[in-house]
């Protein structure tokens, strides 16, 4: 009888099908058997096709480093024959043309995309509840927010209905969602991963990136997506690395710097003590603490919300009835097609956004606001680079809370976008970022999962998955699940 179990790591599934104790197939079927009793529950899928996913299975090559491993794969990222809406209205009945490149880079190494994950409108939330399919619920408490914009990502992974999934990284959103679901969350370094195949967002801070069940997993898959892409000029020509290959190394020697802008005041009791305890289990595993300043993080959300509201609504200008996606049936000329299209596509706080972005673009206000932010963002990337000078790592809470109740702050956009407040930074300076699991903190009676967040200099992943692996092997955090009784 095999030994898998919904909460199985990629590592040890793949040593499960290379000793035959378990077939490509049975793994789907086993994963699509959860999915039916618990994903009714947390709304983490928006639609699956097994039946081309056996046929994937049946025909998987298990030499290959991830041979017949089913990955959940975030709205936005392109998979060629299955919808892709971004889970957004204006896009019903698009179908991907092409693969993603991270999906193609998936797929050669034998990995089978499974299944359409819920996500906040065009990435554009820290709750998943700007869906316009579905809510997703947290695991842990389902009348809470799983995090945004990679909530079904995030969700599918604690439940148990996923070994592994992809979520894309604007703000946060494949970390914060990781830390309020109490898995693993990888963004790596601007340019690392290819964008192509990517729904953009805000196109100088998207990064696509994986969501596991355990920080090596998180390398195996970074293993097979990285590296440079003809069809994206961002991505960037490195050298070949394998990611893992720093797992398993002490930590004598590193040096991790505490910001003190990221420990202030207002925080989650819960989430301050989960993350001084990490802070003291790290250097009791041979790091030394260096305190550190990030002067310029208290300018983060404010420059963030120009930069990426500025892009998004030049990016989101191509939605608009012409081409692809929704039509609206009630346009009587060009105007009244862009007008009515648009509004009847893009939900709230889509639309929240594009007015904003396209009010910091324009004329009289542009040098005010944008070209501003653009060099306060620099201010801030320098920030980081001094700090590094220093340090081999920074770390602080993925966020300064739990998961709060589901439409407890949809009335309130200021409060959500300061979900991201210790995320957002890492993506206006282009670097890799990391969450983990570090504990519960106690919130209105219930025990919820408090993420660590480790940063690490540009192209710095290897590093900061040894740090976040050998935490990991030290605690027992990232073997509790959710019963969902």
């Amino acid at each position: 009888m095999s030994s898998f179990t919904p909460f199985t790591s990629i590592a040890a599934a793949r040593r499960m099908l290379r000793t035959k104790e378990l077939s490509p197939v049975e793994l789907l079927e086993a994963i699509e058997a959860r999915i039916a009793s618990v994903d009714p529950k947390i709304g983490a899928y928006i639609e699956r096709d097994l039946e081309t996913a056996k046929k994937e299975a049946a025909a998987a090559d298990l030499s290959k480093p991830l041979g017949g491993i089913p990955i959940g794969i975030k709205d936005a990222i392109s998979v060629v024959g299955q919808p892709l809406q971004s889970a957004s209205r204006i896009l019903d009945g698009y179908t991907a043309p092409y693969d993603a490149t991270a999906v193609s880079r998936l797929r050669a190494a034998g990995a089978i995309p499974f299944g359409r994950m819920n996500m906040d409108e065009f990435a554009m939330g820290s709750s998943t509840e700007n869906s316009a399919f579905h809510p997703t619920r947290n695991p842990w408490a389902l009348d809470r927010i799983p995090g945004g914009s990679s909530g079904g990502s995030a969700a599918a992974v604690a439940s148990g209905t996923a070994l592994a999934t992809l979520g894309s990284d604007t703000g946060g959103s494949i970390r914060q969602p990781a830390a309020l679901c109490g898995c693993v969350g990888l963004k790596p370094t601007y340019g690392r991963v290819s964008r192509y195949g990517l729904i953009a967002f805000a196109s100088s801070l998207d990064q696509i990136g994986p969501l596991t069940s355990t920080v090596e997993d998180s390398g195996l898959l970074l293993n097979a997506m990285a590296g440079k892409d003809p069809h994206d000029s961002t991505s960037l020509e490195l050298p070949d690395e394998d990611f893992t290959a720093e797992i398993g190394r002490d930590l004598k020697g590193l040096r991790i710097g505490i910001p003190k802008e990221y420990f202030v005041d207002g925080m989650e009791p819960g989430v301050r003590s989960a993350v001084d305890a990490a802070v003291k289990q790290l250097v009791s595993l041979g790091a030394e603490p260096v305190e550190i300043s990030l002067p310029h993080t208290e300018y983060a959300v404010a420059v963030y919300y120009i930069i990426a509201t500025a892009e998004a609504s030049a990016n989101l200008a191509r939605f608009d009835g012409v081409r692809y996606g929704r039509r609206s049936p009630e346009a009587r000329d060009l105007a009244s097609l862009y007008a009515k299209t648009r509004a009847e596509g893009f939900g709230r706080e889509v639309k929240r956004r594009i007015i904003l972005g396209t009010y910091v673009l324009s004329s009289g206000y542009y040098d005010a606001y944008y070209l501003r932010a653009q060099k306060v963002r620099t201010l801030i990337r320098r920030d980081f680079d001094q700090a590094f000078t220093k340090v081999d790592a920074i770390i602080s809470p993925t966020s300064p809370e739990t998961a709060f109740r589901l439409g407890e702050k949809t009335d309130d956009p200021l409060k959500m976008y300061l979900a991201d407040i210790f995320t957002i930074a890492a993506n206006l300076a282009g670097i890799c970022g990391l969450s983990l699991p570090c504990g519960f903190s106690n919130r209105d009676g219930v025990d919820l999962p408090v993420g660590l967040q480790l940063l690490g200099r540009p192209f710095g992943e290897s590093r900061l998955l040894r740090i976040g692996h050998a935490y990991e092997q030290a605690t027992e955090w990232h073997k509790r699940h959710p019963s969902l009784a």
